[in-house]
């Protein structure tokens, strides 16, 4: 069975993976020379994938590099942060045979390494069990058992900003401390609430003021996007002029997630030549196919706030929400009225500021709001 190229989910090689091999290359070169990375997008932009990449390029070189990606976008403390960095990376810098084993159980003190054996393979693998009591315990023993493990290990942390949302005090304080003095351990801080990762990175009074080079990950360009999406569509006996990609490329503004779902349809068609009126059937099609997500989103806001989100999606980018002239056009209420929407609709994630101007995050969920 042939994949569609046009990946939505996941990482699966350079084949399927477009362009950016500038933000590559950088990355990688800040990394080797012990440079750690804040990686900023808004979401779907690619960073993932991105990290993957960069992942399977040192992987490549470096034969013993240990690459852990860590996901921690759905932890809510302390506690959960570091059972989730523990589960990643424990027992995987060793063989885990006996010696192994053995260094490991003298090595952790605040948590057990249970031992078992894969049925598969027959090999001891290690499961961890963790006492919350001992978190900060945990946290110092983790990093011990990297940095005596000595091996050069790539650590990708995606939506770091998630811990300036923890109850627990001093979190970024104490992750800084251990990070600064594991120099075989290189971070990736990636993040898509761009306002709180700069905060954290950006201002004095945080502890993790200006330790990491700031990377700002923006659209692939439409002449890398166009060779590569002409490329799978040819292999597929599919035509797809410059001039219809670069339509589609400007409706959402090259954001790759929302273009790789719109190719993934297309290629599914294996139609002749792709028309414009193709492409809008099936923009049609997905932005259908969300309409009852849309419709129990919308359900929860206040009506001030749908007006102005509503109005943010017919504008398309709006510059001065703020603006008789706005307001009127959209028959919105007062100043004040607005300014508590924006705040709530900015903190949820339904809109995004630009330098442009403010628009709606979801770029289906715009074009449905477009229609109502």
């Amino acid at each position: 069975m042939n994949i569609n190229p046009f990946l939505l989910y996941g990482y699966n090689g350079p084949e399927y993976f477009c362009d950016r091999v500038e933000e590559t290359k950088y990355i990688l070169s800040a990394l080797r020379n012990g440079r750690n990375i804040t990686l900023l997008s808004p979401r779907r932009m690619g960073k993932t994938g991105l990290i993957y990449h960069i992942f399977n390029a040192i992987q490549k070189d470096e034969k013993d590099a240990a690459c852990f990606y860590i996901d921690i976008f759905p932890t809510k403390s302390l506690d959960d942060f570091v059972h989730n960095l523990g589960t990643a990376v424990v027992g995987k810098l060793d063989s885990f045979g006996k010696k192994a084993a053995k260094t490991a159980l003298s090595l952790f003190k605040s948590f057990k390494v249970v031992l078992s054996t894969d049925p598969v393979s027959g090999n001891p693998q290690p499961s961890i069990e963790f006492a919350p009591q001992e978190t900060k315990n945990t946290l110092a023993e983790i990093f011990a058992y990297l940095k005596q493990s000595k091996q050069e290990c790539y650590i990708a942390i995606d939506e770091f900003q998630q811990i300036a949302e923890y109850k627990d005090e001093g979190v970024e304080a104490l992750l800084r401390s251990y990070i600064q003095f594991c120099p075989n351990v290189h971070f990736i801080f990636s993040g898509s609430k761009q306002h709180l990762m700069t905060e954290m990175f950006g201002s004095v009074s945080h502890p993790f003021y200006r330790s990491t080079e700031i990377f700002n990950l923006t659209a692939i360009s439409e002449d890398h996007y166009y060779a590569f999406a002409k490329k799978w569509m040819s292999k597929n006996s599919i035509k797809l002029s410059k001039e219809i990609f670069g339509e589609l490329y400007h409706k959402f503004d090259g954001h790759t997630w929302y273009m790789q779902r719109v190719l993934n349809r297309l290629y599914e068609t294996a139609l002749a030549t792709i028309e414009i009126a193709d492409v809008e059937l099936c923009i049609a099609a997905i932005v259908e196919s969300e309409k009852e997500i849309y419709q129990r989103l919308i359900a929860l806001l206040t009506r001030n706030q749908c007006q102005l989100l509503i109005a943010i999606a017919k504008e398309g980018c709006a510059k001065a929400i703020n603006s008789s002239a706005f307001v009127q056009k959209y028959h919105l209420k007062n100043v004040s009225s607005i300014s508590r929407a924006i705040d709530m609709l900015l903190s949820q994630e339904f809109v995004m500021k630009t330098q442009e101007g403010y628009i709606v995050y979801d770029r289906f969920m715009a074009l449905y709001l477009k229609g109502l």
